[in-house]
């Protein structure tokens, strides 16, 4: 399969048979990496890093995959670029395509990152947008079908605020990989008519299936796979947080829930996650609202069940596989 020369831009632009490959791929170069197999194929490249959002697991990922595969990286940061500032998000894509082999965008709306795709001459990657995630997916699917040996057919939850990346882009690789996707949260969270739609429509032809509830109990019964993220978005307003934790605490992920999916479920996270009060916004929502956790307890955080640094770790393998795979 040759995807050379594509943007990865969000799942939906990918057919099943491609995001297998990738899966595939990063399984491959997961391996040579544990076996000490050198994988720099891709010596004297460049790419350029654009965070308009800041990362601890994104920017690690794509630079150590980056060296790994023998290229240079360039971080640029929220205040290393005129991209919409000074200079046009084209004018930007011009000019880092002159330089660069591929671009990575982590910040704001989608369309920004798709046209940076339109007008570079280079692979673009999404590294997060406000409506998609897809390199956090390809880690996702990778991490679930090491841990069950299949996709097809595992029933994943998704628990909390459903409406952006996250909520979406699980409801796309689901229904993509003919996964049975359920958001569990109260309706006001749900992911949007649209893009629901259109993967009842995907899923109809994978053998997956889009559920929506606003009961937990029947939501998470029988999961194979219980995944939750922060009640706040990145960019969002603090002032949100007595909201958000009023209406979204009947959804946070604990011990009974767990033990209401089945003994053979699994607890995911994208990370970072609030699960104690040992960050500095951990503390504060502490003093303020009285709780020790938000969206998942300790308890599971810490359980055998969870997955979450598993799931961080091929982070790094799979967008490895896409930027050897489109480069």
């Amino acid at each position: 399969m040759n995807l050379k020369g594509r943007d990865f831009l969000k799942l939906l632009d990918f057919t099943p048979e491609e995001i297998v490959y990738l899966l595939d791929l990063a399984s491959e170069l997961k391996d040579k990496k544990k076996k000490g197999i050198p994988v720099d194929t891709l010596r004297g490249k460049n790419i350029a890093l654009i965070f308009e959002k800041t990362s601890t697991r994104t920017r690690c990922a794509f630079e150590v995959a980056a060296h790994d595969l023998g290229m240079g990286t360039t971080y640029l940061d929220p205040a290393g670029s005129q991209i919409g500032k000074k200079e046009s998000i084209a004018d930007t894509a011009r000019v880092l395509a002159g330089m660069y082999e591929g671009i990575e965008y982590r910040g704001f709306d989608q369309e920004i990152v798709e046209e940076l795709a339109r007008y570079a001459k280079v692979p673009v990657w999404n590294g997060l947008t406000n409506e998609f995630h897809p390199t956090q997916m390809l880690a996702d699917l990778l991490t679930i079908r090491e841990h069950f040996g299949h996709l097809k057919g595992i029933r994943l939850t998704f628990m909390g605020d459903a409406r952006y990346n996250m909520g979406n882009s699980l409801m796309v690789a689901c229904a993509k990989m003919g996964m049975h996707f359920t958001a569990c949260t109260t309706e006001k969270y749900f992911p949007s008519r649209e893009l629901s739609d259109q993967c009842r429509d995907i899923a109809s032809e994978t053998g997956g299936s889009i559920t929506f509830t606003e009961d937990p109990g029947c939501g998470t019964k029988g999961a194979d796979v219980i995944y939750t993220d922060v009640w706040v978005s990145m960019g969002e307003s603090d002032q949100v947080w007595e909201e958000r934790i009023r209406e979204l605490s009947p959804y946070r992920v604990t011990r009974s829930i767990m033990e209401n999916a089945g003994e053979g479920a699994v607890f995911m996270h994208c990370l970072p996650a609030f699960h104690d009060l040992k960050t500095v916004i951990g503390e504060q929502m502490g003093e303020r609202f009285g709780i020790m956790e938000m969206e998942v307890t300790d308890e599971v955080f810490e359980s055998s069940q969870s997955l979450v640094f598993e799931e961080a770790e091929n982070r790094m393998h799979t967008i490895k596989a896409v930027m050897a795979a489109t480069l």
